[in-house]
């Protein structure tokens, strides 16, 4: 099968992912958000990195848009894929779970990744936690000192207190 095919399949493929509420009612052209470390991999539940986005456009994240018009692309790294999406996906995310793995989880999939050439620059999602301080601010340290890769974590809003 030649490389245009096999593209023209992926691509195809990749549309079979979305869940039905990401249908764009806009009109405007969906967003793929290729996202790693979903339980499952590919078979994984993207509702949890739906959910994030909803959160964020909440809290006045202008990038995230309608966050319906985002198509969520679950993947393992150990994907036959996953070579090919990587050269023709430009936003990537990886899921951290709040369990106490999640830091050993995110990083082991981050070095396989960066292994097989995978993108240099991911957003870090992840479920609503109290504090980056320790594990997301550990994990992107981590992949900027040992693997070269920047993960783009968006921080909570401040709590704006009233002067007294």
């Amino acid at each position: 099968m030649s490389q245009v095919d096999q593209a023209a399949g992926l691509r195809r493929w990749a549309e079979t992912q979305a869940p039905p509420r990401q249908a764009a009612t806009t009109g405007s052209p969906s967003r793929v958000l290729v996202t790693l470390g979903l339980p499952r991999g590919a078979e994984a539940d993207v509702t949890p990195v739906g959910e994030a986005l909803m959160r964020w456009h909440e809290q006045g994240q202008r990038w995230v848009g309608d966050p319906a018009t985002w198509r969520i692309v679950a993947l393992s790294v150990n994907s036959p894929h996953f070579s090919t999406l990587a050269s023709q996906q430009t936003r990537w995310a990886l899921w951290v779970g709040d369990d106490p793995d999640g830091f050993r989880r995110g990083y082991a999939i981050l070095k396989r990744m960066v292994q097989q050439g995978g993108p240099r620059r991911l957003l870090l999602v992840h479920p609503t936690l109290p504090s980056r301080a320790g594990l997301l601010d550990n994990l992107q340290q981590a992949a900027a000192l040992f693997l070269g890769v920047q993960l783009l974590v968006i921080a909570p809003p401040k709590s704006r207190r009233a002067c007294p």
